[in-house]
């Protein structure tokens, strides 16, 4: 079995992140454009949250610290 790089894995975040945040607007109009930037702030927070946690291994468990108070 491959060995699980952790580092690796938060920096996909942090790209699905940047990704979100770059991602243009389709070509929509009222509800549904309404509805495409609210799923894009919905995916951008959760990929930032991980793509930005601290991690360590305790008790065999893989924990992400993710820092709520921005600092």
């Amino acid at each position: 079995m491959a060995q699980f790089d952790i580092d690796a894995m938060l920096e996909r975040f942090r790209d699905r992140a940047e990704a979100v945040r770059r991602r243009p607007l389709p070509p929509v109009a009222g509800e549904g454009r309404r509805a495409f930037i609210e799923q894009a702030e919905t995916d951008y927070t959760d990929f930032a949250l991980v793509g930005g946690a601290v991690w360590s291994v305790e008790e065999d468990h893989l924990v992400l610290r993710i820092p709520l108070a921005g600092g």
